[in-house]
């Protein structure tokens, strides 16, 4: 059987669906990640869908209906580790959702705070993050990945910046979003509440503390992809953190591989993806990996 952890082309129909809803619960929720290579375990800290950016290309539908606006940190880890219990027993393959996903697929790869919304604009981001790494603790899973997906708009908040301090030392990870070059380009696909400049001096100081992932969402735009201009910039700002002392591990190019906000927003095709992640290794110097949309 081929080894989908290292084929991010192998695409599966739990790829094309990443619903952050499961049976009853309110935050925890599973899913079948190509970024993660398998098995990855989101906790929701954003069930009121609330976020201090509106990217054109996300999947989250904010018109919903919510299921709850509270935040039960008792709820979540016993969501989390009743996940926990039936990713590792195998009980959760046995589900229709993930009946037919490879076995090589079916061991935990992380748990990732990636909701409805930002998840260090949460309150409790500390709290969540400290009961996050002892429940992973008691598991036994010391090797899985503690993943923060974010738009960097809030890392050197004290009460955030303790929260990675808790993931420096139970394994964890932080995927930084950076989807544009220029504030033009940022503001029309991110829509965000903060310039640029301050994603970029977040990202600068997370990255002097310990290596980080950039994640970066390429598209098109009514039909036109990001141009020559846009993507030199955009490789101009990876250089800038390497400038500044921060360290980049990896640099995730994707595009859009679900339903996204804005009906005018499309897939890359696979050349180009491929061209922009091969612009990171060559000019920017840094390890890329190329996910598709299909």
């Amino acid at each position: 059987m081929a080894d989908h952890r290292n084929r991010p082309d192998l695409a599966l129909r739990q790829h094309r669906t990443h619903p952050r809803s499961w049976r009853e619960n309110l935050y925890v929720y599973p899913v079948i990640s190509r970024r993660s290579g398998g098995l990855s375990i989101g906790i929701n800290l954003n069930p009121d869908t609330a976020c201090n950016f509106d990217c054109i290309y996300c999947q989250v539908d904010r018109k919903a209906a919510v299921r709850t606006r509270r935040l039960r940190v008792s709820l979540l880890g016993e969501e989390l580790s009743d996940m926990l219990s039936a990713a590792q027993s195998g009980l959760l393959f046995d589900d229709p959702a993930f009946c037919d996903v490879p076995r090589t697929l079916h061991r935990i790869r992380d748990i990732a705070f990636s909701g409805d919304g930002e998840p260090t604009t949460c309150k409790e981001f500390l709290e969540c993050t400290t009961l996050v790494a002892d429940l992973k603790r008691r598991a036994g899973l010391l090797h899985v990945k503690i993943v923060l997906i974010t738009d960097a708009c809030y890392l050197t908040r004290p009460e955030v910046a303790a929260g990675l301090a808790v993931l420096d030392q139970n394994h964890g990870e932080i995927w930084a979003k950076l989807d544009a070059g220029t504030e033009e380009y940022y503001r029309l696909v991110n829509r965000p509440n903060v310039p640029l400049r301050q994603v970029m001096e977040n990202i600068v100081a997370a990255a002097t503390v310990r290596p980080i992932v950039i994640q970066s969402l390429f598209m098109r735009v009514r039909g036109e992809p990001p141009g020559e201009r846009e993507i030199g910039a955009y490789v101009d700002r990876l250089r800038e953190v390497g400038a500044a002392g921060g360290r980049i591990s990896l640099v995730q190019v994707y595009t859009v591989a679900r339903q996204p906000a804005e009906s005018y927003v499309e897939p890359l095709g696979r050349a180009e993806v491929d061209a922009i992640a091969e612009r990171v290794r060559t000019q920017a110097g840094l390890p890329a990996a190329a996910y598709y949309g299909g």
